[in-house]
């Protein structure tokens, strides 16, 4: 891995790199099995910036650190897991909104190869992924389309259209860690779209649940990264908003169910975390 300086467009999310550096930190110093299996993004990282950020990050072991890197790795997991079934029946499409550092489609597994992913993000978050693929000699896969939407001044919708989206195709939808930094307009924007697509498509996302909002430590933390979490919602009213678009039944991954899933009988101290706010839906048949 290269330790040439990266730079860093005064748009480029500065919560994106903390995110890989959490995803690294599981392949580096939890044990076996991995929650996410994520070789990509170290590499993508390089060793420099892997120094600087794990020097911020401070103790892995620290309980608080242990359980934001297992919410990290866990909402990927759940997220993959849900496409892989969505691929299933019948989805062609993967749009992963605010794509940031994500290494999915660098990793992609052979059932991935049918989709055509597009990754969605701000253009200097972009052009600080494609930079950070270049150097670390990261090839892009053939069916990866990058979309840049500068949200100032282009609607979500349109920059889907204008990239190829075809809404007329079944398509998952990955949203982590974006509903948090949007205004209510912008998340009932987004389901909308969403919803629009054919039955069976699928939005997987996280969400800050109105019981946890207030002053977290998470969100004290971002917010003094210039990146202030503006919207949360409880899990009522959220799964009423999905059912008037036409989504069937909100699905949320609570801490039980994650631990029994994806954390049972690990040695390494590893657990679930307390905090929810992971959830799917999927489009339902519309109304005659």
């Amino acid at each position: 891995m290269s330790d040439a300086p990266v730079p860093a467009p005064r748009g480029a999310s500065r919560t994106a790199v903390g995110v890989a550096a959490l995803r690294w930190l599981h392949q580096s110093v939890d044990g076996e099995p991995k929650v996410l299996d994520d070789p990509i993004s170290g590499p993508l990282l390089g060793e420099s910036m892997l120094r600087t950020v794990a020097a911020h990050l401070g103790d892995p072991h620290a309980p608080a650190l242990r359980e934001l890197r297992a919410h990290v790795v866990l909402r990927s997991r759940f997220c993959e897991d849900h496409l892989a079934a969505a691929v299933a029946r019948g989805a062609t499409q993967l749009i992963v909104l605010g794509a940031g550092l994500d290494t999915f489609a660098y990793r992609q597994p052979a059932w991935a190869r049918q989709l055509r992913i597009y990754e969605v993000d701000h253009p200097d978050s972009q052009a600080q992924k494609r930079h950070l693929l270049a150097q670390a000699q990261i090839a892009i896969p053939d069916n990866v389309e990058f979309v840049a939407i500068d949200f100032e001044q282009t609607s979500l919708a349109d920059g889907l259209k204008a990239a190829g989206v075809d809404s007329s195709r079944q398509s998952f939808f990955s949203c982590l860690g974006v509903t948090m930094y949007l205004t209510e307009v912008a998340v009932d924007a987004l389901f909308g779209l969403v919803a629009r697509f054919p039955a069976g498509s699928e939005i997987v996302f996280t969400y800050q649940p109105e019981a946890q909002a207030a002053e977290s430590a998470l969100g004290r933390r971002v917010g003094a990264l210039g990146e202030p979490w503006t919207y949360h919602i409880s899990h009522r009213s959220l799964a009423r908003k999905l059912k008037a678009l036409g989504f069937q039944a909100l699905e949320e991954l609570a801490p039980r169910a994650a631990q029994a899933r994806y954390f049972q009988d690990r040695t390494d101290g590893l657990r679930a975390p307390s905090r929810r706010g992971i959830a799917a839906a999927v489009v339902g048949v519309a109304p005659q």
